[in-house]
């Protein structure tokens, strides 16, 4: 593997990737276990795929805001280490496929010339975190809230205070009561608010969530003010980190542990935290931004044809400044190739502001353009095929990779994705321009299409049928985004064979036409009632009538198999001593270079990191498993403690929670880092004497 040192300018980043470049050949030569390689690389933005010797890439893009030099970069970089295909993921992020886990480091370099990271793009991690797409441009937003989104992405990348946690962490922030960042499906979310006073700040959720068992997120506050929610934000994860399910990775989200433990017990929990904070308030500096138009002449030789019409009335936005539009660019299933990227750079870069968004529904749009100009920019967009009409419409579905790539796929969610914007094309013209149907697919019950918050959903799954087995799907019908922090989960309805799905969609669109055009969608389906809806279906669930094809999956010739890997999104870590006490000693060298870098809060949570780690090793020596990190810290004092095997001054509990009984000044970070390392003494020469001793 090539050495990166002179080719990184921040030191920061190139230890990053000289850090991944080390532990891919510790993994190599058997120094670290495959699970715990597996979050070490994660964190990175390095994923499993269902093909074997190969990876996917996580490409981190906070707020889904790039530039035309960013895009630029991403595209060479997919030529030469993938296929040449970008996936835009419900996140905002873009992910390439079929990449070589040893080239990983040199890839990641590649990306860091124009600054674009990997890093906590997957794993147990801040995952990136999401905004509304028209931040700043949008005529109903209270205020641009892009400064505070991007405050949130750095303040936490590389923070000690989420490199570990139990699961995943998203935050989603929206500048209206419109509420399109989704917020009510999130960890944590904020809402822009400004007081009587004009003061700005947020309304705070906390604790939503999809996957297969959905839940709305709590309000917490209807106005925090804006300096407030990085410390809001930084005592919630130090809560969730020592609270959070370890070992039920299907209980590890934060909506569970506030589920067990109480909202009321858990903001008791975030008090207690308060004084350990770095920040009591953080302070982001923000400045309205004048958008300066492009002064480029309107070229000469543009024609258009009878579409540019429909395009104009489904791809449009008006933005707030007066003169400009966002376009937006339907990318079917979120899949665009880096020939129409390095298009669309050179076009943004050339007759607008060089800036490209990416959208939660796995499009693009390009703001910032001239009315005089849209006439031209449709007439480039179609020269690459990304003039489709139906921007963020019924007919714009949105689909995980599925049985594509994915290792948890149970069906296929693009094939059947594909089918169904045929249909609606074909057969339902008028849902071109109908923005108030969303139609959502899922390979699996985890919701990454979001399926389950869709007024039509679809997940994948399977049916028996005597010895064979047939790829499904189950229909799900009635979620919807309310808007303010409130959303509603769709109801399961009725599982059907996988190669139905486009006549069910046709029956609910039917009987919407007959029955229900007095009404919007939702307001038909409750007053219909979900038996309703049931007995519709009812009769494309018979498995009695199965022919061949129905045994394929669509995207497919085969036979289906179902065939599952091991989840890489928020896999159960199978940690071993040696492991725990390696990286025990990885972070007792993270904690002295933040105290010399008068880092005082990062250099005392990687010391409590130490406690707590080497604390779990000797755990597992004993063969004593603890779900949380508040278990492991009372079950040593239990089995190590009380019993005289170690002996401290105070009791193990006592020692850490100094970390939120003391205010992170130089002097505690050095008396608490310092403990850090002769306990961690301590405890290596205990477990080494227990090695040698022949009880053992």
């Amino acid at each position: 593997m090539r050495s990166f040192r002179t080719e990184i300018e921040n030191p920061i980043v190139e230890q990053d990737i000289i850090d991944l470049q080390r532990k891919i050949q510790l993994f190599k030569d058997g120094k670290i276990d495959e699970e715990r390689f597996r979050s070490l690389r994660l964190a990175r933005g390095v994923y499993g795929q269902r093909q074997s010797g190969v990876q996917m890439i996580r490409i981190k893009i906070p707020y889904g805001r790039l530039t035309s030099a960013k895009l630029h970069q991403i595209a060479d970089v997919s030529d030469e280490y993938s296929t040449g295909r970008l996936h835009i993921t419900t996140r905002q992020d873009i992910q390439i496929h079929y990449v070589s886990l040893d080239r990983t480091p040199e890839l990641w370099a590649e990306l860091e010339k124009e600054e674009v990271t990997l890093r906590e793009a997957c794993g147990n991690t801040v995952r990136n975190v999401t905004a509304s797409e028209l931040a700043g441009i949008d005529p109903d937003e209270h205020f641009d809230v892009t400064p505070y989104a991007d405050a949130l992405f750095r303040y936490f990348l590389r923070n000690p205070v989420c490199q570990e946690m139990g699961r995943k962490f998203k935050i989603a922030i929206s500048g209206s009561e419109k509420d399109d960042a989704l917020t009510f499906m999130h960890d944590l979310g904020f809402i822009a608010q400004v007081d009587s006073f004009q003061n700005k700040g947020f309304k705070v959720v906390l604790g939503g969530g999809l996957g297969s068992q959905p839940k709305e997120a709590d309000v917490i506050f209807n106005f925090l003010a804006a300096d407030e929610i990085i410390p809001f934000t930084e005592a919630v994860l130090r809560i969730f980190d020592r609270h959070g399910e370890r070992k039920r990775r299907l209980k590890a989200r934060l909506k569970f542990l506030i589920t067990d433990i109480g909202l009321d017990t858990f903001l008791a929990e975030l008090n207690l935290e308060k004084k350990a904070l770095a920040h009591q308030t953080f302070k982001v500096e923000y400045e309205e931004i004048e958008i300066i138009k492009n002064q480029i002449e309107v070229p000469t030789d543009v024609s258009v044809d009878e579409n540019f019409i429909h395009w104009k009335a489904t791809n449009l936005i008006q933005q707030k400044q007066n003169g400009l539009f966002a376009i937006g660019i339907k990318v079917k299933l979120g899949d665009f190739y880096t020939k129409q990227a390095r298009f669309l750079a050179d076009l943004a870069r050339q007759y607008a502001t060089s800036e490209i968004r990416l959208t939660l529904r796995q499009n693009i749009i390009i703001p910032h353009v001239r009315e005089d100009l849209l006439p031209f920019f449709y007439q480039e967009l179609k020269k690459i095929g990304l003039a489709d009409i139906g921007f963020n419409s019924t007919a714009d579905i949105t689909a995980c990779p599925g049985t594509d790539t994915c290792n948890l796929g149970i069906a296929s969610s693009t094939g059947i994705a594909k089918v169904l914007e045929e249909v609606l094309q074909n057969e339902y013209p008028q849902y071109l321009n109908n923005k108030e149907i969303l139609i959502k697919i899922s390979g699996c019950m985890n919701a990454c299409g979001q399926h389950n918050m869709a007024h039509i959903g679809f997940q994948g799954m399977t049916i028996k049928v005597g010895q064979q087995v047939a790829p499904a799907l189950q229909v799900l019908l009635g979620g919807a985004v309310l808007g303010d922090g409130k959303g509603r989960f769709s109801d399961k309805l009725i599982k059907i064979p996988s190669k139905r799905g486009p006549e069910a969609l046709r029956l609910i669109l039917n009987d919407y036409e007959t029955h229900g055009k007095s009404h919007d969608f939702i307001s038909h389906y409750d007053q219909q009632g979900t038996t309703y809806f049931y007995d519709l279906l009812k009769p494309l669930a018979n498995t009695d009538n199965l022919i061949p094809s129905d045994y394929i999956d669509w995207g497919h010739e085969e036979n289906y198999q179902k065939l599952i890997g091991v989840g890489e999104c928020a896999g159960v870590v199978i940690d071993l001593v040696a492991t725990l006490l390696f990286e025990s000693e990885e972070k007792l060298d993270a904690s002295s270079k933040a105290l010399k870098n008068f880092q005082f809060a990062d250099a005392i949570y990687h010391a409590y990191n130490v406690f707590v780690n080497v604390a779990k090793a000797l755990l597992t020596a004993d063969s004593i498993a603890c779900n949380t990190q508040a278990n492991i810290i009372e079950a040593f004092d239990e089995h190590f403690i009380q019993s005289n095997r170690i002996h401290l001054e105070s009791s193990f509990a006592e020692l850490v929670y100094q970390i939120r009984d003391n205010k992170p000044n130089a002097e505690f970070a050095e008396a608490y880092v310092l403990k850090a390392k002769h306990f961690y003494n301590l405890t290596f020469k205990f477990y080494s004497e227990q090695l040698k001793s022949p009880t053992s």
